[in-house]
């Protein structure tokens, strides 16, 4: 099966203050977990699934983040840096980076994950639901969501049928892997800072936007202490 997914961005521009003193020094999807830095994991996966382009945005220590990685070669993928002077967050991050997650201002349908996220998942699953997505009219979108980790009990979202509800039961936790369609952004002026919340609300209500339920290893790496524990896990393995 032919990839039709080619474009990723994974988010790379927060400060990681939950971290400190750890990011002080070191951009938080540095910080190593079985042997490599959490967001090397990432891109292996993202490889393996036949990406090309791999969009990284970052904004505290983004120079780090550039030295250490790279043009993308060892790993047959090409990076690409969304440089930001301060964090424009998730969707202000995307607006800045569209110039490479688009060809010639067409519309693409891409996925993002957070830097600071470990998941053994399987990128390459989430062709198919691109293909519905670049078949919808208007832009919607496709959440990857993981049973609620001990942090944040009351999930998100409702999943009901392989569509996500703002209030059905029972509900999950966005996994911050997700599918985006470019037109969703093309409104917001570069430079503004913006969350994606209510993107995910709006897109929600307006029913475009589907869902999966992920139940294998996944940790959105926030403390010291679950730096720790993930580390021993893999290193484990």
């Amino acid at each position: 099966m032919t990839m039709s997914l080619k474009k990723a961005m994974i988010f790379a521009a927060g400060r990681g203050e939950r971290m400190r003193p750890l990011t002080d020094t070191c951009p938080k999807p540095l910080l190593e977990v079985g042997g490599k830095p959490l967001i090397v994991w990432q891109i292996e996966r993202l490889a393996r699934a036949g990406f090309q382009t791999i969009v990284i945005n970052h904004a505290w220590l983004g120079e780090r983040i550039e030295a250490a990685l790279g043009d993308g070669s060892r790993w047959g993928v090409q990076l690409r840096y969304s440089a930001e002077d301060e964090a424009l967050e998730t969707a202000g991050g995307i607006v800045q980076a569209l110039p490479f997650l688009e060809d010639e201002d067409k519309s693409e349908v891409f996925v993002a994950v957070s830097g600071d996220v470990y998941a053994d998942f399987d990128y390459a699953t989430l062709n198919t639901r691109a293909e519905e997505l670049k078949a919808l009219t208007g832009p919607g979108m496709h959440l990857v969501m993981v049973p609620n980790p001990a942090f944040h009990p009351n999930g998100d979202f409702g999943l009901v049928n392989g569509m996500l509800s703002l209030d059905a039961h029972p509900r999950f936790t966005f996994g911050n892997i997700g599918l985006y369609d470019t037109r969703m952004f093309r409104d917001l002026p570069r430079g503004t800072r913006r969350a994606l919340t209510p993107y995910y609300r709006e897109t929600i209500a307006r029913g475009l936007a589907s869902g999966e339920l992920y139940e294998g290893l996944w940790e959105n790496v926030g403390t010291p202490a679950q730096l720790q524990a993930l580390d021993q896990r893999l290193s484990a393995r």
